[in-house]
């Protein structure tokens, strides 16, 4: 219990004092996951809305391996995602491992799933018939998807916090992708492992309660968008 107690006392010093390490790792933390967020919701909610408004053959293996992937463990994409990036790997010649780039595109591997499996549930939870009477008022096949895309709004906007949760506080691939090397890619998550590994319990619980603060307000913001639309 003291260490707990000691844990926020020092995550309010750290906190207060602007402390110039513990400031670069909560804004890297927030620059790579939220980048990553972006490129996930970009491809995800392109690639899920195309899923789910077109019939094909194999489409429910397609969702099923879409459902899958969203519970890619993160050390096994970061295991891939080094190996691609090794300097024998088939991206090696970009230079990237061990930068904060790697760690974005783990995370956007890891969040993409996410995104593109709520989106498809989101979207095939539209009535049909709207599709159809958005048509007939003589709307184009993208005006409709469009339109659907803001009908869904809510839960897409859900995605958007799973896919951002997921990432912020995963540790496996950005370590691995990483390598956790101070003032460059040592995130929150990572520097709370480090800390942890050597005894340090009270830096650790206040990177990690820091790392909870960022979560909590980057969803209350997400939240506030998100509540703001279904009352009107």
């Amino acid at each position: 219990m003291e260490l707990i107690i000691e844990g926020i006392i020092k995550a309010i010093k750290l906190l207060f004092s602007l402390d110039r390490e513990v400031m670069d790792i909560t804004l890297l933390s927030l620059k790579v996951s939220g980048i990553a967020t972006i490129i996930s919701v970009f491809i995800g909610v392109s690639i899920g809305t195309l899923i789910a408004l077109n019939e094909f053959p194999g489409k429910r293996i397609i969702v099923s391996l879409v459902n899958t992937a969203m519970g890619l463990p993160p050390v096994v994409v970061g295991l891939f995602v080094t190996i691609f990036l090794w300097r024998n790997g088939p991206f090696g010649f970009l230079g990237i491992l061990y930068t904060p780039y790697a760690i974005i595109i783990a995370q956007s591997v890891i969040a993409t799933p996410i995104v593109m499996g709520i989106t498809i549930a989101a979207m095939q939870q539209l009535p049909k018939k709207l599709r159809l009477q958005i048509l007939a008022l003589g709307a184009t096949r993208l005006q409709m998807v469009w339109l659907l895309i803001k009908e869904a709004r809510l839960s897409l906007l859900a995605a958007v916090m799973a896919g951002f949760g997921g990432v912020i506080s995963e540790i496996g691939a950005s370590i691995m992708v990483g390598g956790n090397i101070k003032g460059y890619t040592r995130v929150l998550t990572t520097a709370t492992v480090m800390e942890t590994s050597k005894g340090n319990f009270d830096i650790a619980i206040s990177l990690s309660i820091i790392l909870l603060l960022l979560a909590y307000f980057i969803n209350l913001i997400l939240t506030h968008i998100q509540q703001k639309g279904h009352w009107r």
